[in-house]
C-alpha cells in the first residue's frame, strides 16, 4: 500500500483510509460485529492504516467496534474519531428523524475526548476532528480546547470536517489543522472551487468521505431497495426517480472502466487521488472483497488527459438531488 502524508504535517497514512461508519451507523441492516472486527482486521493485513470513526456513530457503538478490533495492532495504525453533538447514548440514531444538536462548548469537547479514549483502547486520539461547525461557540475557543488537550497528550492532531473557507483559516490561526474532511466525489464536486485552493495554501490535507457516493458510484444500486432505518431513505439523491436519472453517470465511469480494465468504483477513487498528493479518500465498506476492490484503486494509473477527460464529461452529467436534506445542510459548511 503507498503512503500519503496530510499537509505539511508528519502525520503518514495508507493512500486510501477506510471509513468505519457503515459497520454499526446509517445503513441498514446493522452488521455483526464479529465479522466487522474481521474486515477491520483484515483491512490492516491488506496494508490500510488509516480508519476513521466518530462518537455520533451509534452513538458510540463504532468506536468501541475499532477500539476493540484494532487494539491488537495499535501501533500500526492512525485512528481519527470526531467530537461535536449533544448525544443521548441510548439513542438509536437511525430511528431519528432529526439530528442530534451540535455541541463544541470546551468542557463538552473534554468530556468527548474522554469517553473516545476509554472505547477506543486508545493512550492518545491520532486525529480528533470537529464533526460540524458549531455557530454558537466561536471556532477559536473550539481550536485552543483541542490545542490544549495535545498539550495534555491527550490528541495528536486536529481536523475540522465540513467547514467554510472562513472557519477553516480562524481556527488554523490558533491550531494549525492537519486535515479537512468534507464530502468529495465525482457527484459532489463542491470543494473543489475555493477550499482546495485554501487548503493547498495552508499545508491542510484534505479526506474526502463518501468518496463512491454513499455506494452510487459503485454502480451496484439501481432501485431504491433500502433497509427500513438506511439514512438514505431520507436523502433526496436516493429517491427512485434520481437513482434512475443518476444511472447516467454511473454508465460513464463504466466506460472509463471498460477502458482502464478497472471498475467504476476504482475510477471514481483513482480520480481522487490524481487530484492532489495529500488527499485521502475513506471509502467505507463491510466487506473484504469491496475493500480490495477500492485499495486498488491505488495501483490504478491515470494520466493527466485521463483525468481531464473524466472531469470533463462528468461535468456535463447533472445529478439529481441535493446530498443531504435542508435540515442536514444547514449543519455543514458553516
Amino acid at each position: 500500500m503507498k503512503k500519503r502524508t496530510l499537509g505539511n504535517s508528519n502525520l503518514e497514512v495508507s493512500a486510501i483510509g477506510l471509513g468505519c461508519m457503515g459497520m454499526s451507523f446509517f445503513y441498514d441492516p446493522p452488521k455483526d460485529r464479529n465479522e466487522m472486527i474481521g474486515v477491520l482486521r483484515g483491512a490492516v493485513d491488506r496494508g490500510v492504516t488509516f480508519f476513521d470513526t466518530a462518537e455520533v456513530y451509534g452513538p458510540y457503538l463504532n468506536e468501541d467496534l475499532v477500539g476493540e478490533a484494532l487494539e491488537p495492532v495499535r501501533d500500526q495504525v492512525i485512528i481519527a474519531t470526531k467530537f461535536g453533538w449533544d448525544l443521548d447514548p441510548n439513542a438509536d440514531l437511525r430511528e431519528m428523524k432529526a439530528m442530534p444538536g451540535v455541541n463544541s462548548r470546551p468542557e463538552q469537547i473534554r468530556r468527548a475526548v474522554d469517553g473516545c479514549l476509554k472505547r477506543l483502547r486508545v493512550d492518545t486520539i491520532d486525529l480528533l476532528y470537529q464533526h460540524r461547525v458549531d455557530p454558537n461557540v466561536p471556532i477559536e475557543d473550539v481550536a485552543g480546547t483541542v490545542k490544549d488537550l495535545i498539550a495534555q497528550g491527550k490528541v495528536k492532531h486536529f481536523g475540522l470536517s465540513e467547514a467554510g473557507a472562513g472557519t477553516i483559516r480562524r481556527a488554523h490561526a490558533v491550531q494549525p489543522v492537519t486535515a479537512l474532511q468534507s464530502e468529495y466525489s465525482l457527484w459532489t464536486r463542491g470543494p473543489e472551487q475555493e477550499i482546495l485552493p485554501l487548503l493547498e495554501d495552508l499545508g491542510i490535507g484534505f479526506v474526502p468521505y463518501s468518496p463512491l457516493g454513499r455506494g452510487f458510484l459503485t454502480g451496484t444500486i439501481t432501485t431504491a431497495t433500502f433497509g427500513s432505518k438506511d439514512v438514505r431513505t431520507r436523502l433526496p439523491r436516493f429517491t427512485p426517480e434520481a437513482i434512475e436519472a443518476n444511472q447516467a453517470l454511473v454508465r460513464l465511469l463504466g466506460k472509463f472502466a471498460t477502458k482502464h480494465r478497472a471498475t467504476p468504483a476504482q475510477i471514481a477513487l483513482g480520480w481522487l487521488l490524481a487530484q492532489r498528493p495529500w488527499i485521502v479518500p475513506i471509502p467505507g465498506t463491510t466487506r473484504l472483497d469491496r475493500l480490495e476492490e477500492n485499495i486498488g484503486a491505488v495501483s490504478l494509473t491515470l494520466s493527466a488527459e485521463d483525468v481531464a477527460e473524466i472531469t470533463a464529461a462528468a461535468a456535463r452529467v447533472p445529478v439529481l438531488g441535493n446530498r443531504y436534506t435542508e435540515e442536514m445542510e444547514k449543519m455543514s459548511g458553516l
